[in-house]
C-alpha cells in the first residue's frame, strides 16, 4: 500500500505561481507511475500531468502544457507540480495519483489505485 499526502495549494492571483507537493509513504514508489488530476467545482475530474517511474514519458494536458512541470524525487518519495502563469480556469482541487507500472490509458482516473486527499488551488482574476 502507498499513502499519498498532497500539499501546497492556496489562493493566488492570475499570473502567479504555486508549487504542489505529494509525499508518498508506505513503500518505495520507485516503480510507480505518478501524476496529478484536478477537479473544479461542478466539473468532472480531469488529467493534468503524469510521469513514469524513471522520469520518462512525461505527459501534460493541453490546457497546462508549457505552464506546468511535473517532477519527482524517488529517493525522497516525492512528486511535485510546478504551476506557473496560473489562470482562473486552473482553480480546482488538485490530487496526486499513483499506480504500479505504466498504463497507456494514463489520462483516465480509473487506472490509478492511489489518491491523495487533494489540495485546493484558487486563482483570482
Amino acid at each position: 500500500q502507498v499513502q499519498l499526502v498532497d500539499s501546497g495549494g492556496g489562493l493566488v492571483q492570475a499570473g502567479d505561481s504555486l508549487r504542489l507537493s505529494c509525499a508518498a509513504s508506505g513503500r518505495s514508489f520507485t516503480h510507480y507511475t505518478m501524476g496529478w488530476f484536478r477537479q473544479g467545482f461542478g466539473k468532472e475530474r480531469e488529467f493534468v500531468a503524469v510521469m513514469r517511474w524513471n522520469g520518462a514519458d512525461t505527459q501534460y494536458a493541453e490546457s497546462v502544457k508549457g505552464r506546468f512541470t511535473i517532477s519527482r524525487d524517488n529517493a525522497k518519495n516525492t512528486v511535485t507540480l510546478q504551476m506557473n502563469s496560473l489562470q482562473p480556469e486552473d482553480t480546482a482541487v488538485y490530487y496526486c495519483v499513483g499506480r504500479w507500472g505504466y498504463s497507456s490509458d494514463y489520462r483516465s482516473a480509473d487506472v490509478y489505485n492511489y489518491w491523495g486527499q487533494g489540495t485546493q488551488v484558487t486563482v483570482s482574476s
